[in-house]
């Protein structure tokens, strides 16, 4: 596998990509103390060729805090007790975040509430304050 195929438009070469290992947390036995099989991808998203200027703001705005000072994504998984399946598994997170930013938002069309909805709105409010106006207490000069 020579790229990351994230979609038709966003494919990554591997050489962009690096990884790193450590050994992982929680249960596992004597295993746990022996084998790295935490991945930790990063990649430098500043500098890659394989995604557009616009694909890269939105993922910046969107997943800054995944950055490390040197502007490299940083991802880990010790999901899995095998090594490769957290590779993919790191492959797959970043995968889903470029998908997430791939397509940009919808423009929001202003709207206007309709006439109706705002009568009913006003009448709501009408029958509060008819409500609470109703739990005052009578003064003696009213009557």
């Amino acid at each position: 596998m020579n790229t990351l195929e994230v979609s038709p438009s966003i494919k990554i070469p591997m050489h962009e990509l690096s990884f790193s290992y450590a050994r992982s947390s929680g249960p596992g036995g004597q295993n746990v103390n022996k084998v790295n099989s935490k991945a930790i991808l990063h990649w430098n998203i500043v500098g890659s060729k394989a995604v557009r200027q616009e694909v890269r703001e939105r993922f910046l705005a969107k997943f800054g805090n995944r950055m490390d000072s040197e502007g490299h994504v940083v991802l880990s998984s010790d999901q899995y007790r095998d090594q490769q399946r957290n590779v993919q598994d790191c492959l797959e997170k970043l995968g889903e975040m470029l998908r997430s930013v791939a397509v940009p938002p919808k423009k929001r069309k202003a709207t206007k509430p309709s006439r109706g909805a705002t009568e009913r709105r006003i009448n709501v409010k009408k029958q509060t304050s008819e409500r609470k106006s109703m739990r005052k207490k009578v003064s003696r000069r009213d009557f």
